[in-house]
């Protein structure tokens, strides 16, 4: 991790630096798009034949008589776990669940004239895939953060799948009550879910976070089949003033350790500090093998010439991740996936649980949306309404703007019931 200047006779070259970093990661997953397609083909053409050969080549499941986990499994790994798991659990469960019930829309009526009701009602989607993944580390904490906001939105069918799923999260998945798991990964996973085989029926969105192949097969089937969003790897920036370097550290070292392709960088008008949190993130990395590539590749310490450049260059970066020093600050942040307000508040605990959602925006798509709320597994569907009376007040408004369009089917409609 080096400091990068944007100050001083250095800020041209520093400036550079900075946007050569940002650019690297919007082509993360463009190098799997060839191999994808070719998968997410395979699957669409030649259904539960391909689909079990590739389970077989990239999930390493040869010897399995189905792909489908036996409820049995499930709570046999519930019964495995250890009363501490269950007990973490059964609290980052409670909180999800808490703030997805608070993010649920509702529903409403009201009269812009009098004898017309306008309004909006609230329904599920009705099949939601869950991709959940299990490479490096089992993530049962995906799990929750992408069935638990499903479930409160009402979905009938939620289906998960993983390749290699650990028994903590077929523990979790067990205590949520899914009913529908696969043991399978990667871009064919993805096709499976969006165009459906004999044995897994299409679901009608995919959400959840994964590798490179599965984000370029997301990409790939978005056309036929709703995604939650392109979410590549993890970014982390801490925009500091006054944090403490070993703390600023671990949060960067924290998220790093995702995959050597992470983002960790922390931007700060002191020199003094940059140095410091330099230092600490070196001494981390030592016993960690994966932050230490992701931070050699893409981590820097920022040093602009003033706080508004700061603020500035991190509602440009849109992180996935973002702590800042103060509640105060809040006011000057508008790009961000999800937000850490001071020392005391750890980024991992947000990966667990807090409450708000995991699955957040990366490559800078905190500019157009938030993370995976419930408000991902929900239509909201408009109504309208007109009385006579109604008809008669509107009417003759729609009317002269259907004409002044040339849709005279639209102004004859209109007339069609008394309105001339």
């Amino acid at each position: 991790m080096k400091v990068i200047s944007t100050t001083g006779r250095g800020a041209k070259a520093g400036k550079a630096r900075v946007q050569a970093l940002l650019a690297r990661r919007n082509a993360a997953y463009e190098h799997a798009l060839p191999a994808a397609r070719r998968i997410v083909e395979g699957v669409r053409k030649g259904g539960d034949a391909a689909l079990r050969r590739y389970a077989a080549r990239f999930d390493g499941n040869t010897s399995l008589p189905q792909l489908q986990i036996s409820p049995e499994e499930m709570h046999n790994a519930l019964g495995g776990i250890s009363p501490a798991f269950e007990r973490a659990l059964r609290t980052a469960i409670r909180n999800i669940r808490a703030f997805a019930e608070r993010q649920r829309p509702r529903e409403w009526d009201f009269a812009p004239a009098s004898g017309v009701t306008v309004g909006q009602r609230i329904r599920p989607i009705s099949n939601i895939g869950c991709y959940v993944p299990s490479g490096r580390y089992p993530l049962p904490s995906t799990l929750l953060m992408t069935v638990i906001p499903a479930q409160v939105a009402g979905v009938e069918r939620i289906v998960v799948v993983s390749p290699r799923p650990a028994p903590e999260t077929l523990a979790a998945a067990a205590m949520l009550g899914v009913t529908e798991f696969y043991r399978l990964g990667g871009a064919h996973a993805i096709a499976a879910l969006a165009y459906g085989t004999k044995s897994i029926p299409r679901v009608d969105k995919i959400v959840g976070p994964g590798n490179a192949f599965v984000t370029a097969a997301k990409r790939l089937v978005a056309f036929d089949c709703a995604i939650d969003m392109l979410a590549g790897p993890t970014e982390i920036v801490v925009a500091s003033e006054s944090g403490n370097p070993d703390e600023i550290a671990s949060d960067l070292v924290a998220q790093a350790e995702h995959d050597p392709d992470a983002e960790a960088i922390f931007i700060t008008t002191s020199a003094a500090l940059a140095q410091s949190v330099v230092a600490a993130v070196k001494q981390r990395v030592r016993t960690n093998k994966i932050a230490a590539e992701s931070i050699a590749r893409n981590g820097a310490a920022i040093v602009t010439a003033s706080l508004q450049e700061a603020r500035d260059l991190t509602n440009a970066i849109a992180p996935e991740h973002l702590t800042i020093d103060s509640t105060e600050d809040l006011a000057w942040v508008k790009n961000a996936g999800s937000v850490f307000i001071g020392r005391s508040s750890a980024q991992p605990l947000g990966d667990y649980v807090s409450g708000p959602n995991h699955t957040l925006p990366t490559c800078g798509l905190a500019r157009v949306r938030g993370g995976l709320s419930v408000m991902d597994f929900l239509k909201v569907v408009t109504i309208q309404e007109y009385k006579p009376e109604g008809l008669q007040r509107l009417g003759p408004a729609a009317i002269a703007l259907a004409e002044a369009e040339g849709l005279h089917g639209h102004a004859e409609a209109i007339r069609a019931r008394g309105i001339s």
